[in-house]
């Protein structure tokens, strides 16, 4: 059994040493530029600040680890390309000739609805989400938030959006493979409405608009995703009428 399963750990190895060299790389370019992209993701918390308050850090290694924390982010979002291509040429061989062809359309959609997912969190959810909790204690309380804690927080909400927007792709590739179809997301509804806002709560702040701010674009993307298998299940079903028509002819 371990033989059978050597050659595909061999491979899984190339593709992560493929995917966290070009990590690396992207984190040692992004690191040149952490002050700006700093002041990029700290903008959002400063809009909302009352006056009297400012970003601060309380421990001395802080401002380095945070850099650090703001280069690896900006990296790993840099490098997601090349991570979604490593994936795909892994589970290439278990597929299709006919889905082999969708490396680049996977790549770019995916890229795609990471950044969209991201660009909604940073434009919409933070903004709300910030004000009411800034606002909340404002006026009992200063507030001084730590840098390396907003860091933190931030990353983690952008990478949650950005996975969880990844919904419809994933949803295609797993009809492309026939583990899902339109009909089973169907009757799923529900189940999925419920994991959605417990997802939502999780990764969001404990805040309650902030975690429809998240359900609800999910809901509206699991909408999406019932079209994608449809849609990926005709094609394949159109794929092998189109093989039976030519096997008839040729007979």
């Amino acid at each position: 059994m371990f033989e059978e399963l050597r050659p595909h750990l061999i491979e899984l190895r190339k593709r992560l040493f493929i995917s966290i060299v070009s990590v690396f790389v992207c984190f040692g370019i992004c690191f040149t530029f952490w002050n700006p992209l700093l002041a990029w993701m700290s903008e959002p918390l400063k809009q909302v600040l009352p006056a009297g308050s400012n970003i601060i850090f309380t421990q001395i290694q802080e401002p380095f680890f945070t850099a650090m924390k703001v280069a690896f982010f900006a990296g790993l979002v840099l490098a997601l390309p090349i991570i979604f291509w490593q994936f795909w040429l892994f589970v290439a061989p278990g597929l299709y000739d006919n889905e082999k062809k969708y490396v680049i359309p996977f790549v770019l959609s995916a890229s795609f609805m990471f950044a969209c997912g991201a660009a909604f969190c940073y434009y919409v959810v933070i903004p709300l989400g910030f004000t009411f909790l800034v606002n909340f204690g404002g006026q009992l309380f200063t507030a001084l938030p730590s840098i390396g804690e907003y860091v933190g927080f931030f990353t983690k909400l952008l990478i949650g959006f950005g996975i969880s927007f990844e919904l419809p792709v994933i949803t295609f590739f797993l009809a492309k493979i026939g583990l899902v179809d339109d009909k089973m997301l169907k009757e799923y509804f529900r189940y999925a409405v419920v994991v959605i806002f417990i997802f939502a709560a999780i990764v969001t702040p404990p805040d309650v608009i902030s975690q429809i701010l998240m359900a609800l674009p999910l809901i509206g993307l699991y909408g999406i995703s019932i079209i994608v298998a449809k849609r990926a299940g005709k094609s394949d079903d159109d794929e092998e009428d189109s093989d039976t028509n030519s096997d008839a002819g040729d007979e």
